[in-house]
């Protein structure tokens, strides 16, 4: 009898064992994913679990940086990587009266517009990412879109970024 007993329990064994695993697999799903590419400050992509917290900004652009200063000029809003930096901010701001903090954003669609000389300055807004994300205050990576474009609405702005969050 000893050895019926013992032939059940690891028939039952075998059997909940693959059950297990299945819970774990399952618990896994459930968290958001980010898929690296280790020589990229960007990620290749972001799996969101069913079930997860969605905030979606607006396009947000830069605060003004002195409203005396002559539209046109770089003192009114600021160069590419001042703009850059404002914004971040301002979805920072953002995010946080939604219940969310920069950890938490997922994916970026930012627009440059050129200069008054005709130049899209790529390195101002890639650096002002390095001081929001993939550094040490926050590793995580976003997915990541970043377009140029002819123009923005106002022609003294440079950038326009729109952030999605999850958690």
């Amino acid at each position: 009898m000893n050895r019926f007993y013992l032939i059940a329990l690891i028939l039952i064994a075998l059997v909940t064992l693959p059950s297990c695993q299945q819970t774990t697999d399952y618990q896994d799903d459930k968290k958001i994913k980010r898929f690296d590419r280790p020589e990229a400050s960007i990620l290749k992509g972001v799996y969101v679990p069913e079930g997860a917290e969605y905030f979606h900004t607006s396009g947000l652009v830069a605060p003004v940086k002195d409203e005396n200063a002559e539209p046109g000029t770089y003192q009114r809003y600021g160069d590419t990587r001042e703009q850059s930096l404002g914004i971040l901010n301002r979805i920072k701001e953002t995010l946080e009266e939604g219940g969310f903090v920069m950890e938490d954003v997922i994916f970026l669609r930012v627009y440059l517009a050129p200069d008054k000389d005709g130049n899209v300055d790529w390195n101002a807004w890639f650096n002002a990412y390095g001081e929001f994300f993939n550094n040490d205050e926050n590793p995580n990576k976003v997915a990541r879109s970043t377009i140029a474009v002819h123009s923005l609405a106002n022609p003294d702005l440079l950038i326009e970024i729109e952030a999605v969050a999850a958690k």
